[in-house]
């Protein structure tokens, strides 16, 4: 199958990855619980009455208890602003500014057309912005395509009709990756993309980083965190607070991109504040899981949306308590790509057979890196070891988007602390040759202490619900169908594998097989909801923390059964 993804659809459409099926309304699917959420303390404003007449009321107990504390709720995370602009449902399109056959690009594969799309989105980033078209063809690459400049769009005519043939792997473009954790690991197994969305300036240290077989400059502060500026103190606030109090806002504005930087302390309170707290992660030693504690502070960037007085008002809502044992500030951070994009292509890389486990070459598909508000729409990735990826992404958005061919490590990964973002309409193809011996498959991935991001309507013919150790906390799951035959991965000194409210909502299993996926029993303060009849067989996943683990079972056999149907859905449609 070539690709079966509709052209003709705008980007607010509510076209899915089931071969052209249209869902339900978001708003008649879900507005009924909504409605009931109402009664609540919440106010869901004057949509929800329009869409409550129709459909009928939610049935999950758990979703009418999120509704009426949707910030604060123990199990459930609010996930309802993820993506791009706060969950918008349409993105600007940028006024057409280059088409790459001017700058020398041919659409029959005869030769390199990196350079040609390169200079295009070059000569238009250095410009002020705008979209690069790429018309229908097979446009050969011999190189990385490096959308590096804000509000930068490249366009192709669709994922069926525009196809890029990449030839060559990071390996051999830029160089052996080592791993800073020692070894022949390759870090191009879980970094880096031959579509690569990251600030200009960020990608010329990352290369000549790698190239001096220097393990690079990481996250949104990394190994550098000492350069960027601390803003002000942070006063303690609540998880769910969406205005805090600061010390002094002689450097913020409205608009702003910042960080907020939390530390944790000498007994690791804020390493258990994310494992839900309690005599579960009290009792677990941390000490010794040190690349855990590597990936401490927690940086989490956010827009300023108002400052009056001391009141500084956030884009989304805190996603932990601030306390002053963790030194809550404000910080500058890494100037982030925002506003750009890639839309309606095919990255195919030439046919290889899958590396070794951990020693991929970087056949990588599409990365977005230290990027804020950007997207990925209507994309195929095929032949490739991992297709797309978050590092140190936030607020992003893919829709529409497949990994198909020869099967890969991670055909989605979220990792170096990326946040609050969505993947919608997706899909993940049975690999079209077996897997050779000693490879890897993972699924949709997240680690790292990445938090806030949601999955949301998926069809996965083969991988699992990885959560790659490093204590990612507070993620979605849902409306997904999948064929669970991956395993999760992770080093024994990443720490567990989820902190508190990771949730699975709606979730048909077609083999039966629970690892990974029935929850209610590894994950702490965690919700499995509505999720088909699964047995423990091949599982490696097992309970991190002792005791309680206060998690949430409900509707468990039958997901036809639960409303909402999705979760993420019904959040956005909250209106809060």
């Amino acid at each position: 199958m070539e690709h079966d993804m509709d052209q003709g659809r705008d980007h607010g459409s509510n076209y899915g990855p089931n071969h052209g099926q249209r869902p339900i309304g978001r708003r008649g699917m879900l507005a009924g619980a909504i409605a009931v959420a109402a009664t609540g303390a919440l106010s869901a404003g004057p949509g929800a009455a329009t869409a409550f007449a129709e459909a009928g009321p939610a049935t999950s107990e758990l979703w009418r208890e999120f509704a009426k504390s949707p910030f604060t709720h123990p199990q459930i995370p609010f996930v309802g602003t993820a993506g791009y602009r706060g969950g918008a449902r349409s993105r600007p399109r940028l006024p057409v500014r280059a088409d790459v056959r001017t700058y020398g690009a041919r659409p029959d594969g005869s030769e390199d057309a990196a350079p040609a799309i390169n200079a295009a989105i070059e000569h238009v980033g250095r410009h002020g912005g705008g979209t690069v078209t790429v018309p229908p063809g097979t446009y050969r690459i011999d190189d990385i395509i490096r959308i590096g400049y804000d509000n930068v769009v490249l366009r192709g005519a669709g994922s069926a009709r525009t196809k890029l043939y990449a030839t060559k792997s990071l390996t051999e473009l830029i160089g052996p990756y080592g791993s800073r954790y020692g070894g022949d690991k390759s870090s191009w197994s879980w970094a880096g993309g031959l579509v690569w969305l990251c600030p200009k300036e960020r990608f010329a240290t990352l290369t000549a980083a790698i190239k001096a077989a220097a393990w690079p400059f990481e996250g949104w502060t990394g190994n550098k965190r000492d350069e960027y500026r601390p803003l002000t103190a942070v006063h303690p606030a609540k998880r769910g607070d969406r205005t805090v109090t600061v010390a002094d806002t002689s450097g913020l504005r409205r608009g702003n991109l910042v960080l907020l930087h939390v530390a944790d302390d000498a007994g690791h309170t804020l390493l258990e504040h994310m494992a839900g707290g309690g005599p579960g992660p009290e009792a677990y030693v941390w000490d010794d899981k040190t690349k855990l504690t590597s990936y401490v502070p927690y940086e989490w960037p956010v827009r300023i949306t108002s400052v009056r007085g001391k009141r500084v008002t956030l884009e989304r809502p805190l996603p932990l308590d601030l306390r002053p044992e963790w030194n809550p500030r404000f910080t500058t951070l890494i100037t982030p790509l925002t506003g750009s994009a890639v839309e309606g292509l095919t990255l195919e890389a030439v046919e290889t057979p899958q590396s070794q486990h951990l020693l991929d070459k970087g056949y990588n598909g599409v990365v977005l890196q230290c990027a804020y508000d950007c997207w990925a729409d209507d994309m195929v990735v095929r032949h490739v070891d991992n297709g797309f990826g978050f590092v140190a992404a936030s607020a992003c958005t893919l829709t529409r988007t497949r990994v198909a061919g020869r099967g890969s490590h991670h055909p989605y990964f979220c990792r170096e602390g990326s946040h609050d973002n969505l993947v919608e309409d997706f899909v993940i193809e049975q690999r079209t040759v077996p897997a050779p011996a000693g490879t890897q498959l993972h699924g949709i991935n997240v680690e790292g202490l990445s938090s806030y991001n949601a999955w949301s309507r998926g069809r996965m013919e083969m991988g699992t619900f990885d959560t790659h150790r490093g204590m990612p906390f507070a993620n979605v799951r849902t409306d997904i169908t999948v064929t669970n035959d991956g395993q999760h991965g992770g080093d024994a000194s990443a720490g567990p594998l989820y902190g508190a409210r990771f949730t699975h909502w709606n979730v048909t299993v077609t083999n039966e097989r629970a690892g990974c996926v029935r929850i209610d029993d590894i994950a702490p303060y965690s919700a499995t909801v509505g999720i088909s009849t699964v047995r423990p067989f091949g599982q490696i996943d097992v309970p991190d923390f002792t005791g309680d683990l206060h998690s949430r079972l409900e509707s468990y056999g039958d997901p036809s059964a639960v409303r909402p149907r999705n979760l993420y859905e019904a959040q956005r449609d909250l209106g809060v």
